[in-house]
């Protein structure tokens, strides 16, 4: 096996090989293990244990994802995506933005169908607006919020979800009229033949009984393979970053920098929202200890949707698809938004 690793170079080894050293991302989280064992033993077994765990806890759900990924693909079903997406732009980015509020993804879960679109031609304005809305509320956290903090604020965090979603998209679709953002999609990201114009006019062949042709058939199965490899390696490292922020950040430090009822903590509540929220379901007792310690409506609801925005699943699977710019656009839009859904929800409850 040495002989035949030193006899040939590295892009003439086998696929799964190159694959797998080959990858920036594998190489962050097998460095990432080996500097958590040397400096932290324990948290090297307590790091792998969560990441594990959370791969197994979210496998149903990164099965649809390949499923959904592979199915839209070998159907030809990513084509009606496209186009329920590329109508009257002022239509889709509303619609886009009530979907991502919505829709029952997680922020794993819906990056085939980000990565879809865009390959397809959808216009940026809805994806991002689809973007920003859909990693904030779901029909599940919904009910989880309404039961963990209260109904009140479920509502309010599910319009501040589309109303976010909108900003995003709107901001988006005058940036690009002004003649920016165009070929948002990294050349690298998971897609088959990213950037292929989108043409609404053509007609969409939808066979839904796909495994009944053979290339079609092949065409999920290829699509399944490189969906899979593209979400688990991008989950294991974003559950393994999660693992070191439940170590690290501490609630009572979070506590201490937002827990007060001055306006001035709502921007703030945005900062420290970025870098240490966890998710959108731990956060929920998060956020109700929080309120319970002091902490403003207001700023309470910046926190959890600026963190579900920017929280490692969320961003990771955004920069994972899109180029640097469009990314950093990204988390800047969440910023913002977030910042006025916490005024908007601080003057909604007579605070003011």
């Amino acid at each position: 096996m040495k002989t035949l690793t030193k006899s040939l170079p590295l892009q003439e080894l086998p696929k799964p090989f190159t694959r797998f050293f080959g990858d920036r991302v594998v190489i962050t989280l097998i460095l990432a293990f080996i500097g958590i064992a040397i400096l932290n033993q324990a948290q090297f077994f307590e790091s792998l244990s969560f990441t594990l765990e959370s791969l197994i806890g979210i496998a149903p759900f990164f099965l649809l994802a390949i499923a959904f990924a592979g199915y839209t693909k070998a159907t030809g079903a990513d084509g009606l995506i496209a186009r329920a997406f590329s109508g009257n732009p002022v239509m889709t980015i509303f619609a886009a933005s009530l979907a991502g509020a919505l829709s029952p993804f997680c922020s794993c879960g819906v990056i085939p169908l980000i990565a879809a679109m865009l390959a397809s031609g959808v216009p940026l304005a809805p994806v991002m607006a689809f973007c920003v809305s859909s990693p904030i509320m779901d029909p599940e956290m919904f009910i989880l919020t309404a039961a963990g903090i209260s109904l009140n604020f479920a509502v309010a965090k599910t319009i501040a979800a589309s109303g976010m979603g909108l900003l995003a998209g709107f901001t988006v679709f005058g940036l690009q009229r002004a003649g920016f953002l165009h070929n948002p999609l990294k050349t690298k990201a998971h897609c088959s033949g990213c950037g292929p114009t989108f043409n609404a006019n053509a007609k969409v062949e939808v066979t839904w009984r796909f495994w009944r042709q053979p290339d079609r058939l092949h065409r999920f199965i290829e699509e399944a393979r490189s969906t899979g490899w593209f979400l688990s390696k991008w989950l294991t490292l974003a559950f393994f970053l999660e693992s070191l922020m439940l170590a690290y950040v501490s609630p009572e430090w979070i506590g201490n920098l937002v827990g007060g009822e001055s306006v001035f903590a709502i921007p703030l509540a945005a900062i420290v929202g970025i870098p240490s929220y966890l998710n959108g379901y731990a956060a929920i007792p998060l956020v109700a200890s929080l309120l319970d310690m002091g902490m403003s409506p207001g700023a309470a609801m910046t926190f959890i949707t600026s963190g579900a925005v920017s929280s490692i699943p969320a961003a990771l699977a955004v920069y994972a698809l899109v180029r640097k710019p469009v990314f950093v656009l990204y988390l800047a839009l969440g910023l913002v938004g977030s910042v006025l859904a916490g005024f908007a929800y601080h003057l909604s409850v007579g605070i003011i």
